[in-house]
């Protein structure tokens, strides 16, 4: 099955501190909706852009989107 990495982008000083948190939020979400994928992050892309993320199953993207209005996606290959 396929699985795509849900983005949601921050900017300015504050975007690594706004990323961490809103990852929380995403580890909350997973846990009370009980997805089959607990994988989450944030990378740093620049002083001043950070990314948070979720990784989901292509069957679970829909509900999970129109939930929590990602900015972008892009599908997911596993690091090694």
């Amino acid at each position: 099955m396929r699985k795509l990495k849900l983005i949601w982008d921050f900017r300015g000083p504050d975007s690594l501190k706004t990323a961490q948190h809103h990852e929380i939020h995403l580890k909350e979400y997973i846990a009370i909706e009980k997805l089959s994928l607990n994988i989450t992050g944030f990378e740093v892309i620049s002083d001043n852009h950070t990314i948070a993320f979720m990784v989901v199953n292509d069957d679970e993207m829909r509900p999970v989107r129109d939930a929590l209005k990602p900015h972008r996606g892009q599908l997911y290959t596993e690091q090694p």
